[in-house]
């Protein structure tokens, strides 16, 4: 049994998985983790040449994660992309259960936020293979991800189960 809520904040790059998982995890009092920490050399090297990972190159990666956060017993945000239904499977197979917190975003708004923002080895060309990839949740929370931080907080905090 955790002692705090597992939630992850799941959506494509620029959605706002970091930038509402801090405030979030601070809230609960719980750890920030983000998935980025959990991909090897070759894919952020791959990704920093525009190159979308595949499903094979994301297995180990979830993986990782998920026996990580299965063998975590406190509560966490987790900022995780996990665009397909496969992926969210594995990690509430590993580490659940899990609360999903889906935020959603135009492609527009995500166009906006990558032009102006850097990355360690995210292309933002890669925003339309994310689009692509992503399987919309029915079980998730979802979330306008471009409500301002404060409230999407506030959303998520209240919709978690007693």
């Amino acid at each position: 049994m955790r002692s705090g809520p597992a939630i992850v904040l799941m959506g494509v790059a620029g959605s706002g998985k970091t930038t509402v998982g801090l405030p979030l995890a601070a809230r609960l009092g719980v750890a920030f983790i983000d998935a980025d920490d959990f991909h090897h050399a070759d894919a952020k090297a791959k990704m920093s040449r525009g190159e979308p990972l595949s499903d094979e190159d994301r297995a180990p990666w979830l993986d990782r994660m998920g026996a990580s956060l299965g063998a975590d017993r406190a509560g966490f945000v987790l900022a995780c992309s996990a665009l397909k239904a496969r992926y969210r499977a594995v990690l509430d197979a590993q580490a659940g259960p899990l609360f999903w917190a889906w935020l959603d975003a135009r492609p527009e708004l995500i166009a906006a936020r990558l032009a102006s923002r850097t990355h360690a080895y995210f292309n933002p060309s890669l925003a339309a293979s994310q689009f692509e990839a992503l399987e919309p949740p029915e079980d998730a929370l979802r979330l306008d991800a471009g409500r301002p931080v404060e409230e999407l907080v506030t959303a998520i905090t209240q919709a978690l189960p007693a």
